[in-house]
Formats: structure tokens, sequence, C-alpha cells
């Protein structure tokens, strides 16, 4: 059996300068990298070397080749580790997808491996990377299903000795005490059911870099200066050689390249040479790094109601500066952000023109201009809630949009004149002085029945919101507030005018479901009620932290805290709605809604200060399930700074979460240590997202 050169039990060399014909893209297929040179040792300058050859024990090892009916050609047995092709495919990529539930003649095994010599670290990780291994539990389909797990185990497990910097190593897997080519051919598995499956490992000696060498001759002396040094891109001569390292400074290579103006600059060639005799990995990369490119004409493309200059003008690609990826990347983001388009693709020119200049297409789709949202939630202490909106996108062309949103709460826990509602209109419009800044402006009409009080309040506030960064916003504007409002104090009136500053924060990786990052939060209002005579200025921060303890991100520790100061005369002076309260979903868990706080005849007021703080550990225990433990804890005070010489209330529970595409389904049940009047033994809270 032949293919491509190679016949098993025997070794047939190509000139590396001869490319060698590929067996195809088939499951577990080898190429033959015509750019790879293997030394056995080391010929003389220009000598054609062995496409294959190894060198073990002062003779060269024995390769074979597996040419399966199905086309998957690989090397087997004992040969060294050398599908150099490898470096091309990224061996940290995620497994192939798991078989699906009620597997047709599922066919287990038990599989072990060994690995030669005492590396607790290598013989983990190639656990983690084999297949048979990781899937040990879901049996494939059949004999021939096992057969083709292992084929394709050989290749990840070759492929990860690379990653680790093991170029004359050995991989052997046996079914059933068979080889795989012998397995291949045999009409059935010979032995026990379940059916023994060994691997077998020898690492071999760890390779070190030898000759690094970036060419870029054909480039301007510019582009070169940006790639001159392999060090800068991780290749140092003498430390380990890893195949991902290789891939890593071809990708920051190129990426330099692009950032330094050159469109169309890529690898052009990689040559790889195992020097067995030295134990070292020589590298030559060669880069094709093309004409230096600048932004031509931006035009648009797909547009049906929105307005193509508006787009060109959100997109911010600056015409005739240098080309760069990020601008594209950053336009990209805008365009999505707005909201009105179901997608956006940014089409570079295939080249420059005589004046260097590339054109860009911006290709967009626009979305149903008219949408309509539905949530709920519920709580054993507060109760349903349900919110309901409808959003008009693109009012007028350029991106603004009219938003009607209503919710209800409390229902079930009081009369229906105790229910919690809200009513609210708001107007966005993007672009306002700037493509960076949009301009918002809102009515809401709302009303508050926890214990402490009931409040109804009109408000009307109007902003500007700056986006400095991915990362860092902020807005300035103004509000009009009015309150009527009942509570331990009496009845009292409110008309409040105030200037709110507000700075924002935030690199988390996924708003609903956050594994990395921070969130935090900065609020500032001077206020003036025009009722009492009295002027108060607010100040609150929020600020959380997310940290992932593994790669697969299952396990995540979350962190929140949060503190607030109203400077005012007293608490009575300031609305009940706008003071402090703590307790309940979203501050400390166990306790009631706004139930944590200074009291007065054994009610609570609320206060002109607070302090709160959170932790969770969150374990994802399978793609869909995952559990979480927290502790929370907080205060409300009578002072305007937080006094902490009185005790903070704590709650701790436990929770459940259900991973959807739309984020993870959240049941938390909470206990609160320290009850007071009107706190429940425990609380159960349902919604969508974490907690926080």
């Amino acid at each position: 059996m032949t293919g491509n050169g190679i016949e098993i039990g025997q070794q047939t060399c190509h000139n590396p300068a001869e490319p060698v014909e590929s067996p195809g893209t088939h499951p577990g297929t080898r190429r033959q990298d015509d750019l790879v040179r293997i030394n056995g040792s080391t010929p003389a300058t220009g000598t054609p070397s062995c496409a294959a050859p190894f060198r073990a024990a002062g003779a060269r090892a024995r390769a074979g080749l597996l040419l399966s009916t199905f086309l998957v050609s690989l090397a087997l047995s004992d040969a060294p580790a050398h599908a150099f092709d490898l470096f091309g495919w990224n061996p940290f990529s995620s497994s192939q997808d798991a078989e699906e539930n009620g597997i047709p003649n599922p066919f287990p095994y038990e599989v072990t491996l060994t690995l030669a010599g005492e590396d607790s670290d290598l013989e983990k990780t190639l656990n983690g990377a084999s297949q048979l291994v990781s899937e040990q539990a879901t049996p494939p389909s059949g004999e021939a299903g096992l057969v083709a797990r292992a084929i394709a185990d050989f290749e990840r497990l070759v492929g990860q000795l690379y990653v680790e910097g093991y170029y004359a190593g050995t991989v052997s897997i046996r079914v059933a005490g068979l080889e795989l080519q012998q397995a291949l051919a045999a009409p059935s598995l010979p032995g026990p059911r379940p059916v023994p499956v060994t691997i077998s490992v020898t690492p071999g000696p760890r390779f070190t870099f030898g000759t690094i060498s970036i060419d870029a001759r054909d480039a301007s002396a510019a582009a070169r200066a940006l790639v001159d040094s392999p060090s800068d891109y991780g290749l140092v001569r003498g430390e380990v050689a890893k195949s991902d390292a290789i891939l890593r400074a071809e990708a920051r290579i190129v990426r330099d390249l692009k950032a330094g103006g050159y469109a169309f600059a890529r690898i052009g060639q990689r040559e790889i040479v195992a020097d067995h005799d030295n134990n070292q990995l020589d590298v030559r990369l060669s880069v094709t790094v093309g004409p230096e490119a600048r932004f031509g004409e931006v035009t648009v493309s797909g547009t049906k109601r929105t307005d193509p200059d508006f787009v060109i003008e959100q997109a911010m690609i600056p015409t005739r500066a240098v080309y760069d990826p990020k601008a594209i990347k950053d336009a990209n983001k805008r365009l999505n952000d707005l909201g009105i388009f179901s997608s956006v693709r940014i089409v570079e020119g295939k080249a420059p023109g005589p004046d260097g200049l590339l054109p860009i297409t911006i290709e967009v789709s626009e979305r149903k201009r008219n949408v309509i949202g539905l949530g709920a939630n519920w709580s054993s202490s507060e109760g349903f809630g349900v919110e309901s909106y409808w959003r008009r996108r693109n009012l007028f062309g350029k991106g603004e949009l009219l938003s009607l949103e209503g919710s209800v709460g409390r229902i079930g826990q009081n009369a229906l004149s105790d229910l919690e509602y809200a009513a609210r209109i708001a107007f966005e419009k993007p672009g306002a002085f700037g493509p960076l800044t949009k301009f918002t402006t809102s009515l809401g009409a709302k009303q508050e029945v926890p214990d402490a009080y009931r409040s109804r309040s009109i408000t009307a506030d109007a902003f500007l919101v700056r986006q400095f960064s991915d990362s860092l916003s902020a807005r300035v504007g103004g509000e009009f507030f009015y309150a009527d409002e009942q509570d331990v104090f009496g009845d009292n009136t409110y008309m409040m005018a105030g200037v709110i500053g507000e700075l924002s924060y935030d690199t988390r990786d996924d708003p609903l479901n956050p594994t990395k990052g921070i969130n935090a939060l900065l609020f500032a209002e001077p206020a003036y009620d025009m009722r009492g005579g009295n002027g108060m200025l607010f100040v609150r921060g929020y600020a959380s932290t997310y940290q992932a303890l593994d790669e697969a991100k299952r396990f995540v520790l979350a962190g929140r805290v949060g503190a607030g100061s109203i400077i005012a005369p007293s608490v009575r002076d300031v609305p009940a709605a706008r003071r402090y309260f703590v307790g309940g979903g979203g501050s400390v868990r166990g306790y009631a809604y706004r139930n944590i706080g200074p009291r007065l005849n054994g009610e609570v007021t609320g206060g002109r200060s607070f302090v709160e703080a959170s932790a969770e550990v969150r374990m994802r225990v399978t793609e869909t399930i995952g559990l979480v433990g927290f502790v929370d804890a907080g205060n409300a005070f009578d002072a305007m700074y937080p006094d902490f010489s009185q005790a903070l209330k704590i709650g701790v529970g436990a929770g459940l979460r259900y991973f959807t595409p739309v984020g993870p389904l959240r049941l938390d049940v909470a206990v609160p240590l320290s009850p007071d009047k009107d706190d429940p033994k425990f609380a159960i809270y349902l919604g969508l997202s974490q907690a926080f």
C-alpha cells in the first residue's frame, strides 16, 4: 500500500525543493510540506535532504504511512514525530463535536496513556490533548469509529509534542493489541470488551531554537525595520522551540506590517529545519510585504432608508491616512453599535491604485425598524415583575431611536393599588456632535411601593453621551424630578432640578455572563429642591471584577463593591426614592427588598450613605448547567458618610445557572444571617444573566 511517495515498511525521500502532492483535506490527513527539511545528520549546504528521515540511536528510524480506504494518510506505529504540516494547524483548537446522544452501535473501550520518563506536566498535557482519553465516556459508533478516533488521536498527540518542543518523539497506539494498520485491516477486533487501547509516548529530547531569520529582502527599509528582530516576536535562539511560538510570531509579524500601512502583508514561505544532531530547530520566515497603502474613497452599499453619508461619518475611516487595520475594526464596531444593521462588512480593495490609495466599500444590511421585547423576573420577597418595550429604529435615516417602555412589579405581593409600575418614552440621536457623541432625552413616570415608603414621581432628563474608547464613556446632562411621597416622616412633595455627570468603564468579555474584566461606574449630581429650598449632592460608585481560574473559564471568581453618599441637611430632606436603601435582589440577597438601613419607630427610613459588597464563586458543571456560591454584605446609614462602627448585614446562598444563547437563567436561594423586621427566613430569586 503506497501513497504520496511513502511506503509502509520503507521510506522514500523527496527533494525538499520539489512540491509533494497533498493527499487531501480529509480528517486525519497529513500533508508533506515541501518547505520542511529534517536533518538526520547535517548535510552540506545545498544538499537535498529527505523529507522524512529521522535519526534514532544512530540509525534511521522506521517510518510508516497508512493510506486508509477513506484517504486518511498518516504515519503510524513508532514513526518519529515529523508531521511539520501541523505548524499550520492550531493544536489548541476545540475538539471535534461530541457524538450525538443515541449513538448507533456504541463501542466502549478502556484507554491507558503511558509516557516514557517522569514529566507529570507533559503527561497531563498529553492526556488533555487525547480525544481517546477525554471522550472515553462517549463511546464511538462501532469498531470503525474507534479506529478512526485512534487515527485522529495520533495526529493530535504528535501535534502536542511539537507544541511542547519535542521533534524526535514517537507515538504508538494499539487497539486490542493491534497496531492501527492491523486494526484497520482486521475483520473484527479481538479480545475482551471494553476493548483495551494503549497509547505509548516517548518524547525524546526537547529542541531549542537555532538559527532564526525573517526575510523581507524585497521590502523597503521602513518595512524591514518593523520585522528585523525575531526576538521581538518570541523567537529567541536557545529557548524551547514550541511550534505555537512560530504561529504566534507569524501572526504578529503580519499584524505589525499591516499596522504600518502594508495592507497586503503575508507570510510567503516557512522553512523549518530540525537538526537532530544538535536538537535544534532552525526557522526561516519569508515575508511578502506588498506596497504601502493609504485609505482611499469610502463608499456604501446596501442602505435603503439609512443616509450613506451618515454611515461614512460614523465609520470614521480617515481618507488618505496610512492604512491601519485598527481603523477598519473600530469602524465595524461603531456601525454595529448603532443597532440599525443586521450585518456590516467592510471590504478593502484588491490593490491600491497608482496613487497608493486603497478603496473601501462598506456593505450593510438594515435591520427591521420595529422591535418588541418582553421580560419577566420573580423573587419570593418581591413577587413577579414584567416589562416590555417597543422601539422604532432609524427614525429619520440617521440611526435615531424612539423607545416606549413599561414595567409592572411586586405582582402578587400587594393589592392592585400597591403595584409598582413605570412608563417611559425616550429618544436617542447618534452623531449629535460628531460621530462619538450622541444625544438622549426621556420622560418617565413611576410608582414605587417598597415596605418603607410610597413614591409617585415624574422625571425628565437630557444627556450628551460621549464614547472615548471601547471601554470608557461619559455622560453629562440635567434632569427635573417631581415626587409625591408617603413614608415614616409623613407626606412630602419634592421638586428637584439637578446636573448629572457619570463616568463608566467596562472591559467585560460578556455583559450577561462575564468571565474577565472590570465594570465600574461613578455618578455625581448636585441638585436643588425648589419646594424645600435645600441643596444636596448625590455621589455613588460601583465596581465589579471577574477572573477565570482555568483556561476553559469553567471556574470564575466574581466580586462587587459599591458605596455612596448624599450631602444634605437630613435624611428627611432627601426624597425617599433617592435615599439609599440596601437589601433584596441586586443588593444583599436574603433580606426583604430595601429593608436594610436606619430605622425610626421600627420602620426603615433610608440613609444618606451606604456600602455594599458581594463575592461569588461560579462553576460551570456542563455546557448548560452551572453552580454558584455567594456571600453579600452591606448597610445603609443615617450619616452622610458610611459608619463602619455599625455591623454590616450579611446574606449567604447558592444558585443554579442554566446557560442559554441569550445568557444564563439564574435561580438563587439566599439566607439572611441577621434578619430584622419584615425579613424572610430565606429568599428565592429568578432572572436572566448573572447577579452582577
